[in-house]
């Protein structure tokens, strides 16, 4: 009896995953434990390993595909197996290239994932997708479900438009060129992959949220004089890889203890306050970007959250991050600084209720009590915040009270 080849689940929320590449191609022999493709999600790429020994008998899915979790994608058995009744709903019909034994031998078929009610008739929907359905409005009753066994997720209800548009779809139709291109040479590149991923939750954050940003300056005057003590340091002191990225993302984690309200995840009609500070912060990749979470920051030293910081880093660039520490976050910090961005709109990372984005150090006016004006260094912070469920004066006070800290680090770090 042939043996599917199951897409594993990468995490709690991934409920999709997008075939890079095969390794092998049917008719390969194969051992357990072969790579047989990679696969991606908007967080990190993973290899699939072979399940049993045998030959590659089918692929299902073609490399691009966005392919739901626990689904069939190819299988294995001895060669002449029928591997028909393995393949997946959703996949598209056998081609030439597979590898196909006559139908008497078909093995049972799994679960088709065609209807989202059981005969038990209870509903079959993931907790995000029942999140943007009560979001929009949409109702999960007669929709389709395209995940495993008939389970509605979430892109089945971005998809739905139940009544003249009115709900917006979590991906808009690209606009269609009406007029030729200009003259000249011309590089096109398809979007796909975690860039097209990446694009579709851009989008879906700005559509289901209602998204207001507020900034700020802070004095980095003590951010600057410890980060060059901290450069002249003993080695053996550990400390002079501290950054300011990591100063922020330590000044972060104490404001937020003192403003629950922006640690907190908005999901459906709920909003949950975390007394623990999951920090995810962003990480430009080769891949793109990526939002490593650094668990319990909130308990952590400045060396500690320095030290975390650079090994999730590592982990992104090099490929060797794992699912778990790419989620679970209740915040996020993205710092444009050193590419000397002195302004920008961090957009949300949902369902967190407030991303900070952290710009460049640059001289600002400061007015002195005789009213002379002076420069200072100064770091502009900007916050986006969910307007649906965090006003303008919480945002506020959250932000005067990180620029207090932020100016007084010395005195931040011996609390």
């Amino acid at each position: 009896m042939a043996t599917p080849v199951i897409l594993p689940k990468q995490g709690q929320s991934v409920e999709s995953c997008i075939i890079v590449g095969w390794k092998k191609k049917p008719g390969d022999s194969v051992k357990v434990g072969d790579i047989l493709c990679d696969v991606e999600t908007d967080k990190a790429t993973f290899e699939v390993e072979a399940p049993a020994a045998g030959t590659l008998l089918s692929i299902f899915f073609p490399a691009g595909s966005d392919v739901p979790v626990l689904t069939a994608i190819a299988a294995i058995g001895q060669p002449g197996e029928n591997t028909d009744a393995l393949r997946g709903a959703g996949a598209p019909p056998a081609s030439a290239g597979t590898v196909a034994a006559p139908a008497a031998q078909s093995v049972a078929a799994p679960t088709a994932h065609a209807a989202a009610v059981p005969s038990s008739g209870k509903l079959r929907a993931s907790p995000r997708a029942k999140a943007l359905a009560a979001r929009r409005g949409v109702s999960l009753v007669g929709l389709t479900g395209s995940g495993p066994g008939g389970r509605i997720i979430e892109r089945d209800v971005a998809a739905a438009t139940p009544e003249a548009a009115a709900q917006p779809a979590q991906t808009a139709p690209r606009p269609a060129v009406s007029a030729p291109l200009p003259e000249g040479e011309v590089r096109q590149i398809k979007v796909t992959g975690i860039r097209k991923l990446i694009s579709d939750r851009m989008l879906a954050s700005l559509q289901t949220t209602a998204q207001l940003t507020m900034h700020a300056v802070a004095d980095a005057r003590a951010l600057q004089s410890l980060r060059k003590k901290f450069k002249e340091s003993p080695e053996a002191m550990g400390l002079q890889g501290i950054t300011i990225n990591d100063m922020m993302l330590f000044a972060v984690t104490r404001a937020l203890q003192e403003h629950p309200e922006m640690n907190a995840l908005y999901v459906g009609d709920t909003v949950s306050q975390f007394s623990a500070v999951h920090l995810g912060f962003a990480v430009d990749t080769p891949r793109g970007l990526m939002v490593p979470v650094i668990k319990n920051a909130h308990a952590l030293s400045l060396r500690e959250i320095a030290r975390e910081s650079a090994r999730l880093v590592a982990g992104c660039r090099e490929g060797g991050i794992l699912p778990e520490e790419l989620s679970g976050g209740t915040f996020t910090v993205t710092n444009l600084g050193a590419f000397g961005v002195v302004g920008f709109t961090p957009v949300l990372n949902v369902p967190q209720v407030g991303i900070l984005g952290v710009d460049a150090i640059t001289p600002g006016p400061v007015q002195a009590a005789d009213g002379s004006v002076t420069f200072i260094p100064q770091i502009g912070i900007s916050l986006t915040v969910n307007h649906q469920v965090v006003d303008g004066a919480p945002g506020a006070r959250f932000l005067q009270s990180l620029a207090a800290s932020i100016a007084r680090f010395d005195l931040l770090l011996a609390r």
